[in-house]
């Protein structure tokens, strides 16, 4: 029974401010929650005008805050921007006012540009600690030691859960070796999934935290009642992708009638392989596509991304896919 959550980036769309994606993304994890949605995570990323979850821990607990049930989450922390020191503050503290609801993925890239990198102190040499500020984080986040001498507080005992985030075969191999669940982010890197899991299960080794290979996949996912709704609403990632190729990724930009018109024979060929893990239409076309991936992965957890340009659609949208997740799991 795969596990069905969501990963937002508190995206702003055009002609829209911060705050409105605030208000959004709020109102967007207490529909999932209604729905019975896994869990709710929000991503870094840094000067990015369009994306308005930099602050990635401050906005995990104003969603936390106005919810009650569903697991609130980093998908993820991207670690070599930080010290593990604070991290295990930040999400000490998270796990110490939301107890039993964090979660804390960790990726090694930067989630920016290399000038943006460079404003945020991290050296090129920051990703080559990350499994070592891995371990530093879950040691900072676990019981106290005799004669430790540097403790997260709070965040010492809270055993925050931990996540490896990869698109490729290193993050599989690491959280294999930990001992860690395992995000594949092929909602836009789809190229090494099925090997990434082939490793990540035949090198698992058991740990404190899990005792068996846990594995989620990247997806997205636009249902609308018709497949024809579905594929307009999907034009405005379609465009983003478009727009990330041309260095100007922007604001989410409302759907257009033809994408084909939009973007250049390149563009749409590049978006098309990184958006090859889509799944997009009405309620009938997406379960049956999301079935035949299920099969295929095999995955435990699908991590859903759907940043839609109208927050009804979206907010429709995930309510269609919670009906599929029921069906696909045999329980309508």
């Amino acid at each position: 029974m795969p596990a069905f959550s969501i990963l937002d980036l508190a995206h702003i769309v055009e002609g829209a401010t911060a705050a409105d994606a605030f208000r959004n993304t709020l109102d967007l994890a207490r529909h999932a929650e209604e729905l019975g949605y896994q869990r709710y995570w929000l991503a870094e990323h840094h000067n990015m005008v369009g994306i308005a979850s930099a602050a990635t821990s401050v906005v995990i607990g104003y969603v936390a805050a106005g919810t009650s049930r569903i697991r609130v989450g980093a998908g993820g922390v991207m670690l070599p921007n930080h010290s593990p020191l604070v991290i295990a503050e930040q999400f000490g503290t998270l796990a110490t006012l939301f107890p039993g609801r964090i979660d804390l993925g960790l990726g090694r890239a930067p989630g920016s540009d290399m000038r943006t990198a460079q404003a945020l102190r991290r050296g090129p040499e920051s990703a080559e600690h990350f499994p070592q500020d891995v371990l530093e984080l879950q040691a900072l986040l676990g019981p106290e030691r005799p004669g430790q001498q540097i403790r997260a507080v709070p965040g010492v005992g809270t055993e925050v859960p931990l996540w490896i985030l990869g698109s490729s075969l290193f993050g599989a191999q690491l959280a294999a070796a930990l001992g860690l669940p395992f995000a594949f982010a092929s909602h836009f890197a789809p190229d090494a999934l099925m090997q990434a899991l082939e490793i990540y299960r035949g090198r698992f080794e058991p740990s404190a935290q899990q005792d068996r290979p846990y594995a989620m996949v990247g997806a997205n996912v636009v249902v609308a009642e018709t497949d024809q709704e579905a594929r307009r609403l999907f034009t405005s990632i379609q465009q983003q992708f478009a727009h990330l190729q041309r260095g100007d990724p922007g604001r989410l930009r409302p759907p257009v009638d033809d994408i084909d018109s939009y973007w250049t024979p390149h563009e749409r060929m590049r978006a098309q392989h990184m958006l090859a893990c889509s799944f997009v239409g009405s309620p009938n076309t997406v379960q049956a596509g999301l079935a035949r991936f299920l099969e295929r992965t095999g995955a435990d957890e699908v991590m859903v991304a759907a940043p839609l340009f109208d927050h009804e659609a979206r907010r429709t949208s995930y309510r269609l896919l919670a009906d599929i997740a029921a069906k696909l799991n045999g329980i309508s």
